[in-house]
């Protein structure tokens, strides 16, 4: 494929935006080349700058869920749009998605909505914190909870060793309240908690990482969670932002039947755009301002738009009673299809799939967390990267993250990337 109109707007931004991108992995650090610019997109496919139609296996990280430009979703945003785009006050619309949300997640009876998932869970450790008067969390290597400083930490060696910084910026004060868990570990987590007694004020972990590719918890490993966090007085934190209303209507708690403290939000919730939430029982949640002493503000929180998007969003999927198996179904299919031509090719390789996520690594291990993950063989994956683009398949940029399946994908369009990908790793 061609990409000069990329090209040239890439170095065009590279003047104006640090690196030339608004988000990191936009910047094809981890596989080489030069990022694709996206001019329009619609259903199950992206279209370039340069014209070339892309199978999109990102959909924006995976709000998309229901396809590009999706119809009801757009006539939402329209329509809102033309009775004004923002306001600083309250809105029924506010109302009506915080009731759909309520209805549809476990264990939850209030949210707020924020703006990104980064603010959300952001705003749920200082909840935590000020709910239960301790200082300290527990976060698990691999998982990405967004930018706020609190998550930019890398462990020391040893279960009680306090977590050092892993970005500047990060001081060392905010460092050491982080504690770093292996996932997939509950004997490491059972260490870390008996060595800072009382210390600690919540837990917080992907139910299904999705930054470290796609790993589904081991049996038995939230439910473990769950356990410690009762025994000790912690809340349990679920950051959903991938796997809320992706995994089934009530996401990860509804899927694994275990109940968070706090579970934050973002994607899919906001319909593509920029929306996060967080959201707990009464108990916690009237902790926060005006309720409570725990302050959390944000002149854009609930912007009409963006609650208009989120709104139609989840009434299609409420309203769908079969949306989750027919995700599924096509994300096993593309699974066995994948690995059967990896094996006829005799490329080692471990696929991990949860409901509509899915990560295919090429190590022959099982990949249960971030070190096991890291083992993937980097420059296989970066062959292989660029072969599915050269051939019109859109995957993550990184070996580090998943592959997010969207309705709008059809048979053909598997069958298309499962015989791109044999073509593919006959040359790996």
């Amino acid at each position: 494929m061609i990409y000069k109109r990329s090209s040239a707007l890439f170095a065009k931004a590279e003047k104006v935006i640090p690196g030339g991108v608004n988000s990191p992995v936009r910047a094809f650090k981890g596989v080489g080349g030069t990022p694709i610019f996206v001019k329009e997109a619609k259903g199950a496919y992206l279209y370039d700058e340069d014209g070339n139609r892309l199978i999109d296996y990102i959909n924006s990280w995976g709000p998309m869920i229901l396809g590009h430009a999706y119809e009801p979703v757009v006539n939402a945003v329209i329509e809102k749009a033309k009775k004004g785009t923002s306001f600083g006050m309250p809105t029924e619309i506010e109302t009506q998605i915080a009731e759909l949300t309520v209805s549809m997640v476990p264990n939850v009876d209030k949210i707020r909505f924020v703006n990104s998932g980064t603010e959300a869970c952001m705003s749920a450790i200082r909840l935590a914190r000020g709910f239960t008067g301790k200082d300290r969390i527990i976060k698990f290597a691999g998982c990405y909870h967004g930018h706020s400083d609190s998550f930019l930490i890398q462990a020391g060696s040893g279960a009680s060793t306090f977590g050092t910084p892993n970005s500047p910026g990060v001081t060392k004060g905010t460092a050491k309240d982080t504690l770093l868990a292996c996932y997939n570990d509950i004997e490491h987590v059972k260490a870390l908690i008996e060595a800072n007694k009382n210390e600690i004020a919540c837990i917080i972990i992907e139910p299904v990482a999705g930054n470290m590719g796609c790993i589904p918890p081991k049996a038995g490993f939230l439910k473990g969670l769950r356990g410690l966090c009762d025994a000790n007085g912690i809340l349990l934190v679920f950051d959903e932002v991938m796997t809320g209303f992706r995994l089934a209507k009530g996401g990860a708690q509804e899927l694994f039947s275990i109940n968070a403290d706090i579970v934050c939000f973002g994607k899919v919730i906001g319909g593509g755009l920029p929306v996060g939430a967080f959201a707990a029982r009464n108990e916690i949640m009237n902790h926060l301002a005006p309720l409570g002493p725990v302050y959390q503000a944000g002149t854009l929180s609930g912007n009409p738009l963006a609650m208009a998007a989120g709104l139609a969003m989840l009434t299609v999927l409420n309203n769908d009673n079969e949306i989750f198996n027919r995700l599924a179904k096509k994300t096993e299919y593309l699974h066995q299809g994948i690995s059967k031509v990896l094996i006829e090719n005799n490329i080692t390789h471990t696929i991990n799939r949860t409901g509509s996520m899915i990560s295919v690594h090429f190590d022959e291990g099982d990949v249960v967390d971030f070190d096991t993950a890291a083992k993937g063989n980097n420059e296989t994956f970066k062959k292989f990267f660029h072969g599915m683009l050269n051939e019109g398949v859109y995957i993550a940029p990184s070996a580090f993250e998943t592959w997010f399946i969207t309705d709008a994908l059809t048979y053909e369009d598997l069958d298309f990337t499962i015989a791109t990908i044999n073509k593919v790793a006959k040359t790996l």
